[in-house]
């Protein structure tokens, strides 16, 4: 299957980029065509420029400014989020891709208002590795949007077809050892068992 993994941390030494590393390393063991998609590395521009936003209907022009990763996007069968939280919500680079990337013509046809459609139909599969600084009860007190981002809207984008696996680590503040490296082992295991 081809996977698009995207990536989000400024840390090269962070826990999160050891769990990046471990979803990229057992996605290959287990055959799959990986697109590593390190926003960060890559330099991504977040910000959606006031020219992008004046032309933001206007498909497929629209596209121009972020092209090569529509192209990746619209190629990969699958995609993998690794991200942590913070402030409860979508690191701003991930946000930014979402504002700039999931735009009408790439993640929904809006050529009728009335009636939008999903155009994500071809991704099989969902999945994100995502740490949180708090605990579990704190994070659904605050609605735990990263959680409905992935789980509910990106599902609505592809028609409700596609399958969603959600992978979270709460409460990183007091997170130890062991537990760091049971949700690696956690991590590894599902990315080898990634299917349709």
């Amino acid at each position: 299957m081809r996977v698009m993994v995207i990536y989000c941390h400024p840390v090269e030494t962070s826990y999160h980029a050891a769990l990046h590393q471990e979803v990229l390393n057992n996605l290959r063991l287990a055959g799959h065509e990986v697109d590593d998609c390190d926003l960060y590395a890559e330099n991504f521009n977040p910000v959606l420029s006031r020219e992008e936003r004046l032309g933001y209907h206007e498909v497929p022009t629209n596209q121009i400014p972020v092209q090569n990763y529509v192209n990746r996007l619209l190629n990969a069968e699958a995609l993998i989020f690794c991200f942590p939280t913070w402030c409860f919500g979508l690191p701003a680079m991930l946000k930014g891709f979402f504002d700039r990337v999931l735009m009408p013509g790439v993640a929904f046809d809006i050529s009728d208002p009335a009636n939008v459609k999903p155009a994500l139909t071809h991704l099989k599969h969902i999945s994100a590795v995502v740490t949180y600084g708090r605990p579990r009860w704190m994070a659904l007190y605050m609605g735990d949007p990263p959680r409905k981002v992935i789980t509910k809207y990106l599902k609505i984008l592809t028609g409700g077809h596609a399958r969603i696996t959600y992978l979270a680590h709460y409460h990183m503040n007091i997170a130890t050892p062991s537990s760091l490296s049971k949700f690696k082992s956690k991590v590894g295991q599902a990315m080898r068992q990634l299917k349709v």
